[in-house]
């Protein structure tokens, strides 16, 4: 099976999924099942792409366009 490689904009989208999920009541674990990654994978996107969750990441992003 190939691996499925994720576009910056769709990893940021299922971070926020997760923030979500979590934000309604679902556990950790069962919220980074869901968008079908392994928490391992999880957790280094966060490290790599959590900046851009914040307005002031996003803004950035606009403004190199």
């Amino acid at each position: 099976m190939a691996r499925k490689r994720y576009k910056p904009e769709e990893i940021v989208a299922k971070l926020r999924q997760v923030d979500v999920l979590v934000s309604q009541g679902q556990n950790m674990v069962d919220a980074i099942r869901q968008i079908g990654v392994s928490e391992v994978t999880y957790y280094r996107w966060r490290q790599e792409f959590g900046r851009l969750l914040t307005p002031t990441g996003l803004l950035r992003i606009v403004l190199a366009v």
